[in-house]
């Protein structure tokens, strides 16, 4: 069971086509909105039908991946299942990591097999190398069958699956946002300050990148909480201070600021590794007391 289908071959649908190409799956059809996109995701991928037909794309499919924003996908798959196609153990997986497979149950009453697939990893352009999904976790949820072949499809492609259950996707998915898109959220407010004394924002990030390759390597080598360092962990108020005496002209910063500083403090708290007394002063100057 090899040959593939990709509905809605963007940046994840065609990343994930091509890095199947490479571990021997046949990639038969993919579609797209427009057929220039259709057609440029075939040219990265390299073989398969391009297409704006959802209904012919799936046909042709023993697999079919539905890589549509959260939106789309409930619609696309009550059409699909509306089709005359013969749905009886084909397999059919969604990538979101919010939405359960229970979105999919119009195709699964027609005999379809499904599950969620969800890489835990960004794609940020269509033409991604394969080496992108090796050593990630793709998050799994679905029926018996779909789970097992999904979790074969994830170690071919060098990953690891984890099993979830519909009720744990909301709070997962939560999570690796919080692990993905905050953090660049972050790093553009540490950007944006230093733009404040006549810094480009090329020569900002130049600056930032290293320490944030830092940290993650500390993390990685050490824990979480081992690897926090700063003021906070140290219970230097006066460093802190004048953190706050720079921030108050930019007031959505020093709100994030202080939210993320009291954070800090419960992990310190909980690390033992400052007194009491500095904790209460901290937690004071933080809240404007």
């Amino acid at each position: 069971m090899t040959d593939v289908s990709i509905i809605g071959a963007g940046r994840l649908g065609t990343s994930l086509a091509y890095a199947l190409l490479k571990k021997g799956y046949k990639i038969k059809a993919l579609s797209c909105r427009t057929i220039s996109s259709a057609e440029e995701s075939r040219k990265i991928i390299g073989e398969g039908i391009a297409s704006i037909d959802n209904i012919q794309t799936a046909r042709v499919g023993e697999i079919v991946f539905l890589c549509l924003p959260d939106e789309g996908i409930s619609k696309v798959a009550r059409v699909l299942a509306g089709s005359d196609i013969n749905w009886s153990k084909i397999f059919v997986f969604h990538c979101s990591g919010l939405i359960s497979s229970e979105v999919l149950n119009p195709l699964r009453d027609k005999g379809a097999l499904t599950a969620s697939l969800h890489p835990i990893q960004s794609f940020a352009q269509k033409k991604t190398p394969p080496a992108q999904f090796e050593n990630i976790y793709f998050g799994l949820e679905g029926c018996t069958e779909s789970l097992a072949l999904s979790s074969k499809i994830v170690r071919q492609l060098g990953g690891h699956p984890l099993i979830l259950q519909p009720e744990d996707k909301a709070l997962y998915h939560a999570a690796c946002s919080t692990a993905s898109n905050f953090f660049v959220v972050l790093l553009e407010l540490a950007v944006s300050l230093l733009k404040q004394i006549d810094l480009q924002e090329e020569k900002a990030l130049q600056i930032l990148l290293p320490l944030v390759k830092g940290t993650l390597h500390n993390v990685k080598k050490f824990n979480i909480r081992a690897s926090l360092t700063g003021p906070v962990i140290r219970g230097d108020q006066k460093s802190i201070q004048k953190h706050l005496e720079a921030l108050r002209n930019f007031p959505p910063y020093y709100e994030t600021y202080t939210k993320l500083a009291a954070q800090a403090l419960e992990m310190a708290k909980g690390e033992g590794k400052i007194s009491p007394q500095k904790i209460k002063v901290l937690k004071n100057l933080l809240e404007g007391k």
